[in-house]
């Protein structure tokens, strides 16, 4: 088993200061440990389903979580998500979308497509560590996934 078989959380980030600061919430309350990031779109779904540098992962061990932001190269948020949930082999992964953006559009879109949560990062420091925090904690320990 690779250590690309063991990922609790799939983290889809491209900016590396929201992709730090996420990886620090998590570690303040040792949820990191098992966390592996992304950052298009593209390279979200190659590792989902073992393609491209992924290609020897094991596909049947899934996530527990992917924390998905909506502005991303290659393939936007929402055009992942749609993959991941109208494929049967990813369709039960809970995808949070953790953006920016506070739009409307982009909040019924998101839960359109089967959503699980929709969470905008908060602009202050603190907040948006705590609330990171929050959501590892939540996903990781509280929510009860299918053996």
């Amino acid at each position: 088993m690779s250590h690309f078989d063991t990922v609790d959380i799939l983290l889809v980030e491209d900016n590396p200061h929201d992709a730090e600061l996420t990886i620090r919430a998590l570690k303040k309350r040792n949820l990191a440990n098992r966390l592996f990031v992304v950052e298009d779109g593209a390279e979200a779904l190659d590792f989902l389903f073992g393609q491209g540098k992924y290609s020897q992962r094991e596909v049947s061990h899934h996530p527990k979580v992917v924390l998905l932001d909506l502005k991303l190269p290659k393939l936007n948020g929402l055009e992942v998500l749609r993959v991941i949930k109208k494929d049967v082999r990813t369709q039960s992964i809970p995808v949070v979308m953790v953006t920016s953006s506070a739009e409307d559009p982009d909040i019924r879109a998101a839960y359109e497509l089967e959503a699980n949560s929709y969470v905008v990062k908060p602009v202050d420091f603190d907040a948006f560590l705590d609330t990171m925090s929050q959501l590892g904690f939540y996903w990781l320990l509280v929510n009860q996934h299918p053996k």
